[in-house]
């Protein structure tokens, strides 16, 4: 259940040490390697996500950053979801899905058409997450990630 003191909000400057800690935590301890896109997003935040048109939303507990998410605008109108993770002792209580309505709503007031990511098959609890989210498997993709074996939308 979501606590009275968690919230989501937007990325501001203050959030631009977490962004880069809290995606580099999750994907180490997936045992992922950062890749060149990785180094890309977390490094500049403001010139390769937002200065293009995309978002960024923090998940924060008692006013301490706990997860994040990342909108990246595509060519085609739609939106990347990318880079989202909820620390490990701040799981279960919703604010996963918090990050994923927060998505939903700024790109459906933007007017886009789909929500679109790439994920890995060993990433179990997320792969669910996304499905009961609505999100549905699509064929594989071009890809920038040696990670990523799974590609999925949601229409919007």
């Amino acid at each position: 259940m979501t606590r009275p003191q968690d919230r989501i909000v937007a990325f501001t400057p203050a959030h631009r040490t977490a962004w880069k800690s809290l995606n580099t935590e999750w994907l180490t301890a997936g045992g992922f390697a950062l890749e060149a896109k990785d180094h890309l997003t977390l490094d500049d935040p403001q010139g390769r996500i937002l200065s293009q048109g995309g978002h960024i939303f923090f998940a924060e507990r008692d006013g301490a950053p706990v997860g994040c998410c990342g909108l990246i605008a595509m060519a085609d109108g739609g939106y990347e979801v990318t880079k989202m993770t909820v620390r490990p002792e701040a799981r279960g209580g919703g604010l996963a899905l918090r990050l994923l309505e927060a998505c939903e709503a700024t790109a459906r007031t933007a007017g886009a058409h789909r929500l679109y990511l790439e994920t890995s098959s060993t990433l179990v609890p997320a792969m669910a997450l996304y499905h009961r989210f609505g999100f549905v498997d699509l064929p594989p993709q071009p890809t920038p990630y040696a990670r990523a074996d799974v590609w999925m939308e949601k229409r919007l």
